[in-house]
């Protein structure tokens, strides 16, 4: 699309939204920018208006809808409200931040989805990448939008794209080079409604694939498994659990690759920075996906063995007094949270909870007995876990007002050969502005604690 002198609405205006402006901008389109929150709460924007972008604050833009020739939307914002309706009634096209960004990569790309693991294997794809490429752009979801680094690339290099099901619901020619689906569970149901919506928009990740591409799917995920009969790229699997004929997998604590001309062990486990099966199927994946890029094997056997995971995921913090406290602030759905539970090796001391995405936690709070010592509890779904976690028969449960008086009483609570877990199975919103920044707290509470 030719954007000069356009008139494109962008919507939403975190950072993907002022980067899509940004872009747009740049391009010669004529911008607005909107949000629902008033220009007051919105910190300083002398920038954007400096550079031209209008901005149209504090409520929807249903009165200048139709005066648009395109519409632009942040993955926060939902697809149906009614303005979106509208504009669509109108042929007046709506992408997500993603969209506009792919239609100007000069590059190939890979995308990587799922419930859980995403940035893990982003962060790591990326490692990997740059290894050949340096320019690789790692973006997305991630937290870096798209749309920042489009403008840097060329032909010669790689976008490795972490991406959310927010972002494929407008999402209308994006076509990666290599896409990953790696694992489907109950999440986002408050904005897609059912199971069968909230999969078909990751499968979106791979609809305009080829025979070209590649695809690779997790073979222990019943959903990603059935995934290979709707695309039409080359599948390359990733087991935890049983031996691949064509693929990567797990046998005896050895990742083992078996693709095209290729047959060895990659490492052990035991060589690995990363802590457990999740995070193996997570390196599977990500290994997969520089094997199809090209990346040479031994490249991909040194990168991932120094590989030390990402911030937030089942991050080591510190140990005082033989407490080990771990901050997985990331979990922010119940299988996400499954998994850190999982991984630990010490009884755990719990901290959960927040904001309320409609889901069950019954799948998690079985796992209680005999892993967890005690349940702390915060945000709006404290009676929900607790109602849930009182029928499987664990009892050992507080509640806390606030993030700090939870994170003090786990700290009293903990004894020596125990470790105290933020893995919350529930996002921030409401407590704080996002994953990061519950993160961050829960690291300075602990880290205060060794000047005691």
């Amino acid at each position: 699309m030719e954007y000069r002198a356009k008139k494109v609405l962008v919507c939403g205006m975190a950072r993907s939204g002022i980067a899509a402006a940004k872009l747009l901008n740049k391009k010669g389109a004529v911008v607005t920018l909107q949000d629902l929150k008033q220009k007051e709460q919105l910190g300083d924007v002398t920038e954007l208006e400096d550079e031209g972008i209008l901005l149209y604050t504090g409520k929807n833009p249903d009165d200048i809808v139709l005066q648009q020739d395109l519409i632009v939307l942040s993955p926060g914002v939902p697809c149906d409200l009614p303005f979106i309706v509208e504009a669509e009634k109108n042929n007046i096209p709506v992408w997500s931040e993603v969209e506009l960004a792919y239609t100007m990569t000069p590059c190939p790309v890979i995308a990587i989805t799922g419930t859980n693991g995403k940035t893990t294997t982003t962060t790591l794809v990326g490692e990997l990448l740059k290894s050949v490429y340096q320019n690789a752009a790692v973006v997305g979801n991630i937290g870096v939008p798209y749309s920042e680094r489009v403008e840097s690339l060329t032909e010669k290099d790689y976008v490795v794209a972490e991406i959310s099901s927010f972002q494929m619901e407008k999402a209308h020619t994006f076509h990666p080079k290599i896409s990953a689906v790696l694992n489907i569970t109950p999440d986002h149901l408050n904005r897609h409604k059912t199971m069968e919506v909230y999969i078909a928009m990751k499968e979106r990740v791979f609809e305009k694939q080829t025979e070209q591409d590649y695809c690779i799917l997790n073979y222990e995920d019943a959903v990603c498994r059935a995934m290979a009969e709707k695309t039409k790229a080359k599948v390359f699997f990733f087991s935890s659990k049983n031996v691949l004929n064509e693929g990567i997998y797990l046998q005896e604590g050895n990742i083992k690759v078996c693709w095209q001309n290729i047959n060895e062990t990659l490492f052990h486990v035991d060589e690995l920075k990363l802590l457990g099966v999740h995070n193996y199927e997570n390196v599977m994946a990500a290994c997969a996906c520089a094997i199809c890029a090209n990346i040479p094997l031994e490249t991909i056997k040194q990168i991932t063995k120094e590989f030390a995971g990402v911030e937030h995921r089942i991050e080591y913090v510190a140990t005082i007094d033989d407490v080990e406290y771990y901050n997985d602030s990331k979990g922010t759905n119940t299988d996400a949270s499954i998994r850190a539970v999982l991984a630990m090796k010490r009884p755990i001391v719990l901290i959960a909870g927040g904001y309320d995405k409609g889901v069950s936690f019954m799948d998690w709070v079985k796992l209680f007995p005999n892993r967890v010592k005690e349940l702390v509890l915060i945000g709006v779904t404290a009676e929900q876990i607790e109602r849930e976690a009182r029928e499987v028969g664990f009892t050992a449960i507080s509640r806390c007002e606030t993030f700090e008086e939870a994170v003090s009483l786990c700290h009293s609570k903990a004894e020596r050969g125990d470790c105290v877990l933020l893995s919350p199975a529930c996002a921030s919103w409401g407590m704080f502005d996002n994953y990061e920044q519950r993160g961050d707290l829960f690291k300075k509470l602990v880290n205060s604690y060794k000047k005691e």
